[in-house]
């Protein structure tokens, strides 16, 4: 009744909540997916997604669904594992970001460890600069961080995200006084986006918070020191992203990036292809 096949397409949609992106990240095209679907929904009597041209929802049919569908996918990748014999293994030392590192990154990694039990992660966490600058120094394998728009550089950009200005739910700030910014130490994309946005809107700023990590910025901002500015999918739960009212300019875009020092092989195209689809499929939601 649950062929793998279907049950692959299945999972894909529910996670990404686009038929579009599950086909990507799947490699097939959309109307095989599409078929997919209607085939599992055949055998199981009933609409699994309620849809229509802008949102794809689960339906009380395809929650029950999803418990079946994944035990499904993983007992068939185990078997594949087990009589293909050779399983990729090895260590990837992987730099990230560390606004990535209390967002996205715990599913990349429960993604990998449930398909690759072998690989081993080396994490390194800090500011995307000084990852691609231990890349290039061949301390790094792979990276995951922010790039200015349009900027020069190697890697592939996975996504471009909308920079939002972020505080606490309750600040205000004070018309003729300068902007507070808590602010990373440089180099750092989003405080030299932030300042730029701000002399180019003509308003003054001092340096009210200096920190270099995301746990003090947030408890910064969230004290009411100041703002700053951040990525909109990756805004930390205990803040909030800023009304316009407050007269703040728009501070732009931010490219996010992976990077590899050589061609991804083995251990690290396994990291690099849990990485694209978690951050890459977001685009078309």
């Amino acid at each position: 009744m649950l062929d793998p096949r279907l049950c692959r397409s299945f999972l894909a949609v529910a996670e990404t909540r686009s038929f579009t992106a599950a086909a990507r990240r799947l490699g097939v095209g959309q109307p095989t997916v599409s078929q997919h679907i209607r085939r599992l929904e055949s055998a199981a009597g009933g609409l699994l997604f309620a849809r229509d041209t802008h949102t794809v929802e689960l339906t009380a049919r395809g929650e029950a669904m999803l418990g079946f569908a994944q035990a499904i996918v993983d007992t068939d990748e185990r078997a594949a594992r087990h009589f293909r014999g050779a399983q990729v293994r090895g260590r990837v030392r992987f730099g990230v970001s560390e606004d990535f590192a209390l967002g996205e990154l715990p599913e990349i990694l429960r993604l990998l460890r449930q398909s690759h039990p072998l690989v081993d992660v080396e994490l390194h966490v800090e500011l995307s600069d000084v990852l691609a600058q231990r890349l290039a120094g061949g301390r790094l394998d792979l990276v995951l961080g922010k790039r200015r728009p349009g900027a020069p550089g190697p890697g592939r950009v996975l996504h471009r995200e909308p920079l939002v200005w972020i505080g606490s739910p309750a600040t205000v700030l004070t018309a003729g006084e300068p902007v507070p910014l808590v602010q990373y130490p440089m180099p750092s994309v989003t405080r030299q986006l932030a300042v730029e946005a701000l002399e180019r809107a003509g308003l003054e700023w001092r340096a009210a918070c200096l920190t270099s990590s995301l746990t003090g910025l947030r408890a910064a901002a969230a004290a009411g020191l100041g703002v700053t500015v951040h990525a909109r999918r990756l805004v930390p739960a205990d803040l909030a992203e800023l009304p316009a009212g407050l007269g703040l300019p728009d501070p732009g875009d931010v490219d996010l990036v992976l990077l590899s020092r050589d061609a991804a092989e083995g251990p690290v195209a396994a990291l690099a292809e849990f990485v694209t689809a978690r951050i890459g499929d977001r685009r078309d939601r």
